[in-house]
């Protein structure tokens, strides 16, 4: 049966709940004027891995990379798996320590960290041990209740916006290099390897996909000026996190909540614990496939205990930082070699079958 516009959604809406954290904070730091340019280089490298990911896909057939990695041979499978294993469990320490700590300073400043990590890792991993099936009923019921919600305090936070702001268009600082524009691309690396590992379970077709994610670019760049045009770039390029902040912005007098902000952080964080369940089960089925006699419930036992002694030693958010910036080259390596290695693999595959 097809699941297309169920796969999307989820691709779409794990996407936004990447988008509004680290990434507007990053891009502002990457440079001072021109900030669309940056962003659409970023997008465009993104929509071209997702180009060419989805022709290997379909050359693959019913397969997940998983098995085309291991079919290749034990180099092979050591070159590619190891690195997305380790990424997995990179985004999984990033994702549930900013997320910790965003919790901390916005809803729950009394509570403990750990018990946050805790309860996050807790829902995620339960939900992904009930598999990629429940993860995208799970995430149906998500977006319907929760992107009307993004769409709603998005279209609101335009209110206290200077158009003025906008300029220059043309950027005159050189932002390739900068170490805040490299990390920009944790939005853009990892969130689509999903879609080669639900190949044997779920039928969509790949160009739903490419729709989906011209969908993003809008929420891409408003992401970053919603704050540069409520606060300037002298400003926003303070905070941590400035789309969270510019929300605080927002004054709508007929709603009865005094913070609606909050309504939008949570439908976030909903969007950022399916994605971190989606992580958790492909990097179970990495190792499930890889080792064949670990049973699944027991890997899905260690991957999270694993992640929550990670993120208890890491003590505050300079050493975030750091940990966030470790993942850059291997962030790029993701994004490009496993979608050329895909296509690559999947047509040796291919001219293998017709040969016989």
């Amino acid at each position: 049966m097809d699941k297309s516009w169920q796969v999307t959604l989820i691709y779409f809406i794990t996407h936004l709940g990447l988008i509004f954290f680290m990434y507007p904070g990053d891009i502002i730091a990457s440079t001072e004027d021109g900030h669309w340019i940056p962003i659409v280089l970023g997008f465009a490298v993104h929509l071209g891995a997702i180009a060419v990911y989805m022709k290997g896909l379909v050359r693959l057939g019913n397969r997940d990379i998983v098995s085309m990695y291991l079919g290749m041979g034990k180099g092979v499978s050591l070159l590619f798996l190891l690195p997305i294993t380790v990424y997995f469990l990179l985004i999984c320490v990033v994702s549930v320590r900013c997320l910790s700590e965003i919790m901390t300073v916005v809803f729950l400043s009394s509570t403990p960290l750990w018990a946050i990590m805790f309860l996050f890792l807790f829902i995620s991993s339960y939900i992904a041990f009930k598999g990629i099936r429940s993860i995208f009923r799970t995430g149906l019921l998500i977006g319907c209740i929760n992107v009307p919600v993004i769409l709603f305090f998005f279209s609101a936070s335009f209110q206290n916006v200077d158009w003025r702001y906008v300029y220059p268009l043309i950027g005159k600082s050189s932002f390739l290099t900068n170490p805040s524009y490299l990390e920009s691309f944790f939005v853009f690396a990892g969130g689509f390897l999903f879609l080669g590992f639900t190949q044997p379970y779920v039928a969509y077709r790949k160009r739903h996909i490419v729709f989906g994610a011209l969908a993003l670019l809008p929420f891409f760049v408003f992401s970053v000026y919603i704050p540069i045009l409520t606060f300037g770039q002298a400003t926003a390029s303070t905070f941590n996190f400035p789309f969270v902040v510019a929300l605080d912005t927002i004054s709508i007098t007929w709603i009865m909540f005094d913070r609606i902000t909050l309504f939008l952080l949570l439908s976030l964080i909903s969007f950022m614990m399916l994605y971190l369940s989606i992580v958790l089960w492909s990097a179970m089925r990495v190792v499930n496939q890889s080792f064949p006699s670990l049973k699944p419930a027991y890997i899905l036992l260690a991957i999270p205990l694993f992640v929550f002694i990670v993120c208890l030693y890491i003590p505050d958010w300079k050493d975030i930082t750091e940990f966030y910036w470790w993942g850059t080259y291997l962030r790029f390596y993701i994004l490009v070699a496993v979608p050329l290695s895909t296509c690559f693999f999947a047509g040796r595959i291919r001219k293998r079958k017709v040969g016989l």
